[in-house]
């Protein structure tokens, strides 16, 4: 009798019994080929998730990115000059010496700390105005959006003119209502009208409609909570970060603030940072004045510190207010 032959392939083994190292895995007589099939690589997809690479919003971006950076770094390299390599030196590199602590201590001491002073008047306002600012936008705002009352419709009408409204076009009108009370010239010539932000009751007004659930109010409501109660215990936790975008926002406004101060204040103990370093550059134009312009650039470093210091705290507070409301559920 004949043998029958096997129809299994031989295995790609050796005598051994180990596989060749000279032929692949994937090769023929291995089990892919005894009629399983591979299954074929996926492509990556790309969705309006998950976009394809584009290499001219790419260069787009990082165009944005050295135009935003730029000047921060020129400030930074500056800083760290004296009066003679900074008209000497190259804007967009170092000088002979690094003298950033030097110039730091100079800035804080020159005129009798007026630097100091100047930081302290802004810190005042800032936290005066745009904190005032702030309570009223949070007060204001989940009050127009919970409840109902005549007039809503004529409230919400102003709010909306008073944002178009640019504040330089109020500015004079301003300066003669304070100074017929006989406020110029002081502090509150400047917190009062920072303690009025349409944008922030505004922008207050569209979060609390949309982060306050009104079946959570009537709730708490039923269960015999007070309105002041219900505020802080309910609403205002899940106000907070609608509450620290209006008030970064509102804190950028008052912090940058020049055209109100400029025109409400003429006593230098009474100016804030950005009142002082102009009057620190204008001495220079002045006959017989110094020019401090190492001093200037250093003091605006050292202004622009603190702001940046809390937009980094704040940050996670702010992106998830303003994404607040932009999805539908």
């Amino acid at each position: 009798m004949s043998a029958r032959v096997s129809s299994v392939p031989s295995s790609p083994t050796g005598p051994t019994g180990r596989r060749d190292a000279t032929e692949p895995a994937g090769s023929p007589g291995t089990a892919h080929s005894a009629g399983t099939p591979v299954p074929p690589r996926r492509r990556r997809s790309h969705t309006p998730l998950n976009p394809r690479p584009s290499v001219p919003l790419t260069l787009l971006t990082g165009l944005v990115l050295v135009y935003t950076l730029l000047p921060l770094a020129w400030l930074v390299i500056n800083a760290t000059k004296d009066q003679k390599d900074l008209l000497d030196s190259f804007g967009l590199w170092f000088g002979k010496d690094v003298r950033l602590w030097d110039n730091i201590s100079r800035t804080l001491s020159y005129d009798d700390g007026a630097f100091v002073r100047w930081l302290l008047n802004t810190l005042l306002y800032v936290a005066v105005g745009a904190g005032g600012a702030t309570i009223l936008a949070v007060l204001g705002g989940y009050a127009l959006a919970t409840y109902e009352f005549p007039g809503r419709r004529a409230v919400f009408a102003v709010v909306i003119g008073a944002v178009a409204i640019p504040g330089t076009a109020l500015a004079v009108p301003t300066f003669l209502m304070f100074s017929g009370m006989g406020l110029t010239n002081t502090p509150w010539a400047v917190i009062i009208p920072s303690l009025i932000s349409p944008f922030g009751l505004y922008l207050m007004w569209v979060f609390a409609a949309e982060a306050v659930p009104a079946e959570l109010l009537e709730a708490a409501r039923i269960d015999g909570s007070g309105e002041l109660r219900t505020f802080f215990r309910i609403a205002l936790p899940l106000l907070m970060p609608g509450t620290v975008t209006v008030l970064l926002f509102s804190m950028v406004a008052t912090w940058n603030n020049y055209f109100l101060p400029l025109i409400m204040i003429k006593d230098p103990d009474w100016y804030p940072l950005t009142l002082g370093l102009n009057a620190w550059n204008a001495q220079a134009q002045t006959a017989g004045g110094e020019p401090v312009f190492d001093l200037i650039i250093t003091g605006s470093l050292l202004t622009i510190v603190p702001i940046v210091a809390i937009f980094l705290v704040l940050q996670r507070y702010w992106q998830s207010g303003l994404a607040a409301g932009s999805v539908k559920e």
